[in-house]
């Protein structure tokens, strides 16, 4: 190698050296961004000439560590997201959802327009219906922004109501006792109905059930067209038989507008106990005692809360006790996730190198699972990176010895020609 060979070594040295410290800084300045992937310098030797003419050198590459994974990090923030395991979410710039980008950056938030985003970036995924299949299917093509302002609750009519009661066994023929329990119509209106137990005769019950009003008002919104039900004890108290059997409330001609109901009247299982028994009130003075009744129906609500499971299903809460699936986020994972184009916050895009993008539901097919309230945080070891940081330091001052020395021999050498 010439002195002039070694002088070209020493300033490819100082060349890479700058590169790694390049390097070092950035990972340094995101050790505290969420999902932030740190990077490192490979360095390659350099051969000019052959035999005894050839000279050395260095080059230095950034190598992306995308795959990388990082510390989950639990956040008060349910729409905030992590992936465990390989994969990306799914973004894109705007709510067209024609460019798509991905990202291990969950900071998403709700929008003022009710969007889950972060910064420009909308998230996207799969609107499901209620049993949380996706409705046009599972390809790239079907992603829509995630809109939680487009989210309505359903309304379901009353079509089963559930009685855990107690009468009176020392009750007197003759004596009746009432409960009220609320129905909700095809339309999601709220009325009351009044059951009124009768005792006609030793261990048997009529119930009658009142037409339909509104608890606000008192008014009459329906007509009940269903008969009496007659309930029958065992000696023992438990249920014997009901007629009819099954029990069923039928109420017609809502003034609402909606549709007929035709609800079940669930008494109790015979000879069991859980509905309606017959035991005495033991308290002189008999009287009914309900434990529950439950009905299946749900009026109009309005969304509450969201949740996000590990398949990435996104669960919506509505304040009328309703909550279903909405949306299904998808993971993509790629052949060669490091050969991603990286752009700002934490944005990947496709390559030739990365190739196309596979998508999953979370956990299936080598993706990894979705955390709702964590974030990633930053695969920066900044110990290790201290530690590069002065390798690189010193690298960088022995390159500029031999250029400081080779200017010598330089000198020298000028010097002898004179």
């Amino acid at each position: 190698m010439s002195l002039q060979g070694a002088l070209n070594a020493a300033i490819s040295a100082l060349s890479a050296q700058s590169t790694a410290l390049s390097t070092i800084s950035d990972n340094l300045a995101n050790s505290q961004t969420t999902a932030y992937k740190s990077s490192s310098t490979s360095f390659s030797s350099l051969v000019a000439g052959s035999g005894s003419n050839s000279s050395g050198g260095v080059s230095a590459s950034v190598v992306s560590n995308v795959d990388q994974q990082g510390l989950l990090v639990q956040s008060t923030e349910a729409t905030h997201l992590a992936i465990e395991g390989d994969g990306f979410f799914i973004v894109s710039e705007g709510t067209d959802a024609t460019s798509t980008y991905y990202t291990r950056n969950g900071e998403f938030t709700v929008d003022s327009e009710g969007y889950l985003t972060n910064g420009e970036y909308y998230l996207l995924g799969w609107a499901t219906d209620v049993d949380g299949n996706p409705i046009s299917g599972t390809s790239e093509n079907a992603l829509e922004p995630i809109d939680l302002d487009s989210v309505q609750s359903s309304v379901d009519a009353t079509t089963s109501v559930e009685f855990q009661a107690n009468l009176p066994a020392d009750a007197a023929v003759g004596d009746s006792f009432e409960t009220t329990f609320e129905v909700y119509d095809s339309l999601g209106t709220t009325s009351t109905v009044t059951a009124t137990y009768e005792k006609t005769a030793e261990n048997t019950w009529e119930i009658t059930y009142s037409d339909p009003t509104l608890s606000s008002t008192g008014e009459t919104v329906g007509t009940v067209t269903s008969d009496p039900v007659e309930v029958t004890f065992n000696e023992d108290g438990t249920l014997a038989s009901t007629d009819p059997n099954p029990a069923v409330l039928t109420i017609e001609d809502w003034t609402t507008g909606a549709e007929d109901s035709t609800i079940s009247l669930d008494l109790g299982e015979t000879n069991g106990t859980d509905g309606l028994t017959q035991y005495a009130s033991d308290d002189g003075e008999p009287a009914i005692d309900v434990q529950s009744i439950d009905q299946d129906g749900l009026a109009y609500g309005n969304l509450s809360s969201i949740e996000i499971a590990d398949d990435g299903s996104v669960i919506a809460f509505f304040d009328n006790g309703e909550e279903r699936p909405i949306y299904q986020i998808p993971v993509a994972t790629f052949g060669n996730p490091d050969g991603l184009d990286e752009m700002s916050s934490g944005i990947y895009a496709r390559s030739s190198s990365s190739g196309n993008a596979t998508l999953h539901e979370p956990g299936e097919g080598g993706a990894g699972t979705v955390q709702g309230g964590w974030l990633e945080a930053s695969t920066v070891d900044t110990g290790d990176e201290f530690s590069k940081m002065l390798s690189a330091q010193q690298a960088y001052s022995a390159a500029s010895q031999i250029m400081s020395t080779a200017n010598d021999m330089f000198d020298t050498l000028i010097d002898a020609v004179r």
